[in-house]
């Protein structure tokens, strides 16, 4: 079982930055890649970022390319998203998720562990 707890949400003007952090229970011994995913009200969770947590390979929707970087710091066991220029299309709740299995790197139905998520919030 792998419990995961984000943290670093919060609120800020378009072109600000946020950095996400998820504490693990449990790293990578256990899973197969870590990602952070997003939902916003009404519409279906998304795929952020991913990475392959063996090999430290790393994924991205094509909407945050070039202002998002995901990354992981096995010593801490701690999964982080740094946002950068971000948007008010960002504004969604971010969840942290792990899947224990081999997976379709940000597609959500293939995580099986997932945090409570943390509110991110744009402003124009």
């Amino acid at each position: 079982q792998v419990q995961l707890v984000e943290s670093g949400g919060g609120s800020v003007q378009a072109g600000g930055s946020l950095r996400l952090s998820c504490a693990a229970s449990r790293y990578t011994y256990s899973t197969y890649y870590m990602g952070w995913f997003r939902q916003a009200p009404g519409k279906e969770r998304e795929g952020v970022a991913a990475i392959a947590t063996g090999v430290g390979t790393t994924y991205y929707a094509d909407s945050v390319k070039g202002r998002f970087t995901i990354s992981q710091d096995n010593a801490k066991n701690t999964l982080y998203l740094q946002m950068n220029s971000l948007k008010p299309e960002d504004t969604a709740m971010y969840y942290c998720a792990a899947s224990s299995r081999l997976a379709r790197p940000t597609n959500p139905y293939d995580y099986n562990y997932w945090g409570q998520g943390t509110q991110v919030t744009v402003s124009s």
